[in-house]
């Protein structure tokens, strides 16, 4: 019997999501499917692929319930990695290799893991460093590890299980609270992109040329990865970051989707190449990860015109609304503030401090459904009760609903600043739209500090414009004229640069470590 015909006879039994996914391939056939640097692949030789890794794992006694710890970089053999992992039921788990050492060592320790992949030929040292503490079997991507080469055949033909194989995925949060979390996504997740991407098509819409830059080992990219080759679209993989080379590969390659956080969004908009970057292929700039500057938001329109795309979701619902051909609507100016409607099959509600619905126009926690929905913290059932209510997941996001449907984010629960002797609440995003709008300011970040007279006041990191001229008096000035004085930040440091996390989000753990250990360089009032 073909592997084709047991694939086919056991579609039910297995449940495996992947299993539909050989299907498109093959439909897909001599289509290109994956670019990386200068290796391509189709969608034809990634079925293949997905095959013959299948058979090397079940060969090497990775199976349903195995739980598999990878690093690796953004190459082009983790896609076929992830489907192969599922497709013999094993349970992946995804560090990222752009976080701190002692992070991923956390995260290691954390996963409970029987097999450790890594990738011997970009990550060798730290790869290394791993297997040894971990003390499980370890395999690699490519020659030269501690481990057999899985790309190497086995020789040997998958066999497709038959029963319930589960797969699952568990994935690092992108580190904006500092305590090191494992988002475990089931079957459910990787059916709904499924979904997604059938219902994209459904709607007439281009095929999508994605440039990626989302690790795998970040639900972003996940989605962004599944959702375009489940499509048929071509994703380009790049393993770092650098504005120069997105803005060439956009020109070169006809990209016409692309995923940026905000602070990334300026770097392309502030690169020198821009003005003369052919970027009228783009037909989706996704902005997310975090809030984008309204000011920014008209800079980006006027440059790339009706093609951005807001998007907001976090780790454990990864896309909860979206809004489309952002424009500056007269009738609505403010929704270059919001992040959209809900997205597929979510639901957004927003509720009190009791848990109680609120009407629109009232601020309160997000909470959020859908089958993009994680099952909960690996290892950490103390954080997933509080996560999760009744299905649905408190994403830790202030914010109201218009009376549209249209959802405004105004601050995480802990950046709300509560001052004064009314335990006034101030919102650290309104002081950084407003201080980003300054024509001399290119990025802003506040957090609150402890104060002796007011309990908790605002403090703002500032980064100029080359050759600006900004004081932090005139800054303050502008923050009291829009607010008032308890709004208005009591310090103000200029840098260069404000520190990211490996998800390139505005790190404002760094930020308040620094203020702990005392102001830097940089003008402070």
């Amino acid at each position: 019997m073909s592997v084709d015909i047991a694939l086919g006879r056991n579609l039910e039994q297995s449940g495996s999501y992947v299993v539909a996914a050989l299907r498109l391939f093959a439909g897909y056939g001599d289509a290109e499917a994956i670019v990386a640097g200068d290796r391509r692949v189709t969608f034809a030789g990634l079925r293949t692929q997905v095959l013959e890794l299948a058979a090397t794992l079940q060969d090497r006694g990775i199976g349903p319930g195995t739980g598999v710890l990878v690093l690796a970089g953004n190459t082009i053999e983790l896609p076929a990695l992830q489907l192969a992992l599922h497709l013999v039921g094993a349970r992946t788990m995804w560090i990222a290799p752009i976080a701190g050492r002692r992070e991923i060592e956390a995260f290691a320790r954390l996963s409970e893991a029987d097999v450790f992949v890594y990738d011997a030929t970009t990550k060798a040292v730290l790869g290394e460093r791993l297997a040894v503490s971990l003390g499980v079997p370890v395999h690699c991507l490519g020659d030269g590890g501690l481990g057999r080469n899985l790309l190497t055949p086995s020789g040997t033909e998958f066999q497709p299980e038959i029963g319930d194989v589960a797969p699952a995925t568990c994935l690092q949060t992108s580190g904006t609270t500092g305590e090191p979390k494992l988002v475990h996504h089931r079957q459910a997740f990787y059916e709904q992109i499924l979904t997604l991407a059938a219902d994209y098509l459904a709607a007439g819409l281009p095929v999508l040329r994605h440039l990626s830059h989302s690790p795998m080992a970040f639900a972003s990219g996940q989605i962004t990865s599944f959702f375009n080759l489940f499509m048929g679209g071509v994703l380009f993989l790049e393993d770092q970051w650098d504005a120069g080379r997105a803005l060439a590969t956009i020109q070169r390659e006809r990209i016409n989707s692309t995923y940026v956080s905000p602070p990334l969004l300026y770097q392309l908009l502030d690169h020198p190449d821009l003005p003369t970057t052919d970027v009228s292929s783009l037909f989706m700039l996704n902005v997310g990860a975090g809030p984008a500057a309204p000011s920014r938001l008209r800079q980006a329109i006027e440059r790339f015109g009706p093609v951005l795309r807001i998007v907001y979701g976090l780790s454990e619902v990864i896309v909860v609304t979206a809004q489309p051909g952002l424009t500056e609507d007269p009738d609505h100016p403010e929704r270059l503030r919001s992040s959209g409607t809900p997205y597929g099959d979510v639901r957004v509600e927003i509720r009190d401090a009791d848990g109680s619905r609120l009407n629109p126009g009232d601020t309160g926690e997000i909470y959020a459904t859908s089958r993009l929905r994680f099952a909960g913290y690996w290892g950490r059932p103390d954080l997933t009760d509080r996560a999760i209510v009744d299905g649905w997941v408190r994403t830790g996001d202030l914010g109201y609903l218009d009376t549209d449907g249209y959802l405004y984010v105004v601050d995480r629960v802990q950046d709300t600043i509560v001052t004064g002797a009314s335990n006034w609440n101030v919102y650290c995003r309104p002081i950084e739209d407003l201080l980003q709008a300054h024509p001399g300011v290119r990025a802003a970040a506040v957090i609150g500090v402890p104060d002796e007279a007011f309990g908790e006041v605002p403090h703002a990191y500032v980064v100029p414009y080359d050759g600006a001229v900004v004081t932090a008096r005139e800054l303050q000035h502008l923050v009291r004229g829009e607010f008032n004085e308890m709004w208005t930040p009591r310090g103000i440091e200029f840098l260069d640069d404000l520190p990211l996390t490996s998800a390139h989000k505005v790190d404002k753990v760094a930020l308040r470590a620094r203020y702990a250990a005392g102001s830097g360089p940089g003008e402070l009032t």
